[in-house]
C-alpha cells in the first residue's frame, strides 16, 4: 500500500531528498573507512606521501576522518526531510568551501588534508549534490480516499 500523509499512523515513504543523503551519507562513511586502508594512520595531516585513493583522489588520514564525519552526519540527518535539507546545506556550505581552499592549496607545503584536482571536481560536484538536496522541490502525498 502506497504511504499516506496524515496522521493515520502509517509509514510515508521516503522522499528524494532524505534518500539522496543517506547514499551520500553512507558513500562518505565508506570513503573514510576505506581510506585507512591506503594511509593507515601515520602522517596524520601530511602531504608528502601522496597516497591515492581509487588512484585519483589523494588522501590522508585526516582527510578520511572529514569523509567519515560527513558520512555519519548523513546517515543521521537522512531520517527526516527538514533533516537531509539540513544535510543538504551543510554540504553545499562546507563543499563549496573546500573547492575554494583546493585552488589555493593543491601543491602546497601547508595542504593539511592533502588535496589533488579530482579532489576539488569531487569538491564542487559534492557541493552542487548538496544545493539538490536542500532546494528539490517534494510533492507532499495526497490523503487516500480524497477526490477532487
Amino acid at each position: 500500500m502506497a504511504a499516506v500523509a496524515g496522521n493515520n499512523g502509517e509509514a510515508r515513504g521516503k522522499t528524494v531528498p532524505e534518500i539522496l543523503a543517506l547514499v551520500f551519507g553512507a558513500v562518505y562513511l565508506l570513503v573514510g573507512i576505506i581510506g585507512f586502508f591506503v594511509t593507515g594512520f601515520d602522517n596524520f595531516a601530511g602531504n608528502a606521501q601522496h597516497e591515492m585513493l581509487v588512484g585519483l583522489f589523494m588522501i590522508n588520514p585526516l582527510h578520511n576522518i572529514a569523509h567519515i564525519l560527513v558520512g555519519v552526519v548523513g546517515l543521521l540527518l537522512a531520517r527526516t526531510l527538514a533533516g537531509a535539507r539540513t544535510y543538504g546545506w551543510l554540504l553545499a556550505g562546507l563543499y563549496a568551501v573546500l573547492f575554494v581552499y583546493g585552488l589555493a592549496a593543491v601543491g602546497k607545503d601547508w595542504d593539511f588534508l592533502n588535496i589533488n584536482a579530482a579532489d576539488n571536481v569531487l569538491h564542487i560536484l559534492t557541493a552542487l549534490v548538496g544545493l539538490v538536496i536542500a532546494l528539490l522541490p517534494v510533492r507532499s502525498a495526497v490523503e487516500a480516499g480524497r477526490t477532487r
